[in-house]
């Protein structure tokens, strides 16, 4: 594709999904059985609208079946599925209707709460929607009247299902295949939050009620040390997409949310910031500080403090001038109270926030309550 967006200050390329490929290989391929002829190139109208133009791989012809693959391109998302074959084979049915499975390389269901039930193959809605209107509409362009059954597969698949979220998913033996709008957006955060909501819809499906949410591999390490009944298996990685989180666990029915971070993204939370990224906001100092001076911390303390780099520099002054504690008291406080305002009350919550270097450093109200049942529900 030749699209492009920017984003912090870079030209980045467009690219298209997944199950773009999927929908275009089992378009040529049907076209190629139907018609009995090869052809170069398929055209596909995608979701979103964007018409691709995209090259028909590895053409394979018999009396009974066409198969065909193309190629993935995920423009300039870092995308571990960018450059592989995403093929599709088909064949006659006497039934009418589009029948379709996932072969090699593309994973299978194996737990309740994602998009497609157990047992099914990780196609997801929109690609299914795809393959069988395009198909539909080849069907009645060569005046076939019968079935098709269309499988697709990823040569690549096993190999990349554990660089993919799948096996936390449950989906086993491949990657999905997936897009709503059939286009890759570089560097999309949408994708990621897709991900996070899927999950945690599926704990919930699974009998889960109450969530335990970290931000990423600081707060999993952090739960190896911190034991109490807490399982690394029962943990969503939510990265700095805190609010959104906590809107999905709300969404999908969940009792309770118990987060559990590292105070470098967490003190952004006393500031009612919850996207945690440095571009969209990076007020650690300031918040660290602000609390300090409330505590009654001297100047010279609050200006070393503020030209700090880490939150740990930071509290290495604050635990040496013996304000640590009433700060961090301070802090919790009020990323209770934002975390609360955020869910409105529907939700049981609460917070730990720790460090590397100093342990925990502060915990919320419920969240001894919380460890407690999180721990319950594997019972």
């Amino acid at each position: 594709m030749e699209q492009y967006v920017y984003k912090n200050h870079k030209k980045l390329r467009y690219g298209y999904t997944t199950g773009s490929c999927a929908a275009a290989a089992a378009k040529a391929a049907a076209y190629m059985l139907l018609s009995e002829k090869e052809i170069p190139v398929v055209d596909l109208t995608t979701p979103g609208g964007v018409r691709l133009h995209l090259e028909v791989l590895e053409p394979m012809r018999t009396a009974q079946e066409a198969g065909c693959a193309v190629r993935k391109d995920g423009g300039d998302d870092p995308d571990v599925t960018n450059g592989i074959l995403i093929r599709a084979s088909v064949r006659k049915t006497e039934e009418p209707g589009i029948f379709l499975d996932g072969g090699d390389g593309v994973g299978r269901v194996t737990k309740p709460g994602l998009e497609q039930p157990v047992g099914e193959a990780a196609i997801n809605r929109v690609p299914r929607q795809m393959i069988r209107e395009n198909l539909e509409q080849t069907c009645r362009e060569l005046g076939y009247e019968g079935g098709l059954r269309v499988v697709i597969s990823v040569p690549e698949g096993k190999a990349l299902v554990s660089r993919t979220f799948n096996p936390r998913l449950g989906i086993v033996g491949g990657i999905s295949i997936l897009g709503t709008t059939g286009i890759v957006e570089p560097m999309s955060e949408q994708a990621l939050i897709d991900t996070i909501r899927v999950e945690i819809r599926q704990k919930l499906a699974n009998g889960m009620k109450y969530l335990l949410v970290v931000p990423g591999n600081y707060g999993i390490d952090f739960l190896e040390e911190y034991g109490h009944g807490l399982n690394l298996d029962d943990a969503v990685k939510c990265s700095n997409f805190v609010g959104e989180a906590l809107d999905a666990a709300v969404e999908y029915g969940a009792k309770g949310v118990l987060l559990v971070g590292h105070i470098g993204k967490f003190v952004k939370l006393a500031g009612g910031i919850m996207n945690t990224h440095s571009h969209n906001a990076d007020a650690r100092m300031e918040l660290l500080t602000v609390h300090a001076a409330l505590s009654g911390a001297p100047l010279p303390l609050l200006q070393q403090m503020m030209e700090c780099v880490t939150t740990d520099d930071a509290l290495k002054y604050l635990k040496e001038a013996g304000f640590l504690e009433e700060v961090m008291d301070r802090l919790m406080d009020k990323m209770e109270f934002y975390v609360n305002q955020r869910v409105q009350g529907s939700l049981e919550l609460g917070v730990i926030t720790f460090s590397k270097v100093y342990g925990v450093l502060g915990q919320t109200a419920r969240v001894e309550s919380l460890v407690e049942k999180i721990g319950e529900q594997r019972s």
